[in-house]
Formats: C-alpha cells, sequence, structure tokens
C-alpha cells in the first residue's frame, strides 16, 4: 500500500492531467453509447406496438401501403455480407501473412502504406468505381441482365474490408516474438509449416480480431452498397439470388430516412432496422472481446 502511495505521490501535475482526460474519454465514449443507446430503443421500440408482427416481419417491403416486412432487408444484407467475408477473409489474411512474413524489407515499406491508402479509400469513391467499372464488367463477363447485384456489392464490399483485415491482422503477427519462429527453425520446420503451424496459431486472437473489424465494415457499410446492389427488396431464394438486385438494411435507412415524417410508423421501423444494426455490432464486439480474452487466458496458462 505504501509502494502505491510512494508511486502516486512522485506523478507530475501534468501527468495527472493526462491520466485524468484519458479517463474522462473512456467514460465519454460509454456514455455516449448508452445514450445512443437508448435513443434508438425510444424511437424504434413502438414499431413492435404499432405495427403486426406477421407484417414487421414479412416478405414485402412496401411503406406505403403499411407493409414493413424486414425479412428482405435481413436477407440482403447477410447475403452480401457472407460473399464478402468469403472473398475478403482469404486474401485478406494472405496478404497480411505475405507482408508480415515473406515479403522483403524493401516490399513490406511499399506494400503497408498501399493497404492504409485503400483503407482510407471513401465510400462514395468505391461507389462510383462499383458503377463504372465493376457493374458492367460483370454484367457483360457473366450474361448478366443487370450488373446492379448483390454479388457485386460482396465483391465492392470484400475489397472496403480487405484492408482493414490486412493491417491488423499484419500488427497481430509482427507481435508474435521472433524466439517462435527461430525454434520451429531450429527444429526442422520449412519456412510454410513455422507460419502456419506457429506464427498464426499464436497470432489468432489480432487475426480474429481482424476478421471481425472486416466483418462490421461489410455490415455498416451504406453509400458504395446502396450504390451498387440494385436496392431492389427482393427475398433471396436459392443461390441465383447473388447474382440478382438486392438491397441492405443499411441502404435502406440511409435512402428513406429523408422522406419520412417525424413519429410516423415507417420513421419507427427504420429506427428499429438501426436497433438491428447496432445488436449485430454488439455481438460481434462481445464475440471478438470473449475470443481475445479466451486465447490471452490460454497463453498465460501454457507460459505458466
Amino acid at each position: 500500500m505504501s509502494r502505491q502511495t510512494s508511486a502516486e505521490l512522485h506523478i507530475k501535475p501534468g501527468e495527472r492531467i493526462v491520466i485524468f482526460l484519458v479517463q474522462a474519454a473512456g467514460y465519454l465514449s460509454i456514455l455516449y453509447v448508452g445514450l445512443i443507446s437508448l435513443f434508438l430503443l425510444k424511437e424504434g421500440m413502438p414499431a413492435l406496438v404499432n405495427v403486426p408482427l406477421d407484417k414487421l416481419f414479412g416478405i414485402t417491403w412496401y411503406p406505403i401501403e403499411g407493409y414493413f416486412g424486414l425479412l428482405p432487408l435481413l436477407g440482403g444484407s447477410l447475403l452480401i455480407t457472407l460473399v464478402a467475408t468469403v472473398i475478403a477473409v482469404p486474401l485478406g489474411v494472405g496478404t497480411a501473412i505475405f507482408i508480415a512474413e515473406i515479403a522483403p524489407g524493401w516490399a513490406n515499406e511499399i506494400l503497408k502504406p498501399l493497404v492504409e491508402i485503400l483503407a482510407g479509400f471513401p465510400s462514395v469513391v468505391l461507389g462510383f468505381i462499383g458503377i463504372l467499372v465493376m457493374a458492367p464488367f460483370f454484367r457483360v463477363s457473366l450474361n448478366l441482365p443487370t450488373g446492379l447485384t448483390a454479388f457485386t456489392g460482396a465483391v465492392l464490399l470484400g475489397w472496403a474490408a480487405i484492408p482493414t483485415i490486412v493491417s491488423v491482422a499484419e500488427d497481430a503477427l509482427k507481435d508474435v516474438p521472433q524466439s517462435y519462429r527461430q525454434a520451429a527453425l531450429a527444429l526442422g520446420a520449412t519456412k510454410w509449416q513455422t507460419i502456419w503451424g506457429i506464427t498464426l496459431p499464436a497470432a489468432r486472437a489480432g487475426v480474429l480480431t481482424a476478421v471481425m473489424l472486416g466483418v462490421g465494415r461489410v455490415i455498416g457499410e451504406t453509400m458504395a452498397v446502396m450504390m451498387v446492389t440494385g436496392n431492389a427488396p427482393v427475398m433471396p431464394a436459392g443461390l441465383q439470388a447473388i447474382f440478382m438486385p438486392a438491397r441492405t438494411m443499411t441502404a435502406t435507412i440511409a435512402s428513406e430516412m429523408g422522406e419520412v415524417a417525424s413519429g410516423s410508423t415507417h420513421y419507427q421501423v427504420l429506427f428499429f432496422i438501426g436497433i438491428v444494426l447496432f445488436a449485430f455490432s454488439l455481438i460481434i464486439n462481445i464475440a471478438v472481446s470473449l475470443s481475445t480474452s479466451r486465447r490471452l487466458k490460454h497463453n498465460e496458462r501454457l507460459l505458466s
């Protein structure tokens, strides 16, 4: 106890201010999240009372006639997110492994800044690229009636998520102690065996965090996906739904919120969609936290 008191007495006034500001920022973050949650619940939960559940969870989204079926929007979001994740995760993790473990120093200095630049591309720019380049290319190449499909949106969002995955996963791989690699190579393991059997498992928590952050970027993307998916609230049915127009929950909020009357049923349903998106983000963050904490505890048990 005396040591703690002695250490605290030696803290300089400037350091006390920094500590206070950091603590205040942390508490304010919690407060803001709580206020956002309360606002969403206040504006969105009345939809459960004012809209019959069979219409709220139906397959028809036509607000003018009182049909607020969320299943087409939820299905479109899940479809695009799933396909984008399948595209982004192998490419993102593979690129991170190449940059961290295989690329020479000069290539590393070039590739890492390029990845950071890609991560900073505005959503509108990605949407323009999707409309002008990707949609016509997929329409001609795949012989589709239109290039504005769920597949185009998934490819675009996968591209948007790759820089996030690469950046976080590459940092996690570099944090693995060099002694792990040296021990594996000394035992006769090849470079690839060392990466696959030692480095990647040791960085699993960070890589998983990178994947979850990439998925969160895909779920929360608005402008880019709104511009290239066709915005048709159609319930996905079968594999052919990938190559048909779709609409996501985020695109619905962005395209319709400016046209509804405050406090109307349509307004409440749009906020209820926001609650669903908030719940998805919360689940992803909780999953990342639990996975990371379990992995850290496992590593501590191994070291002890």
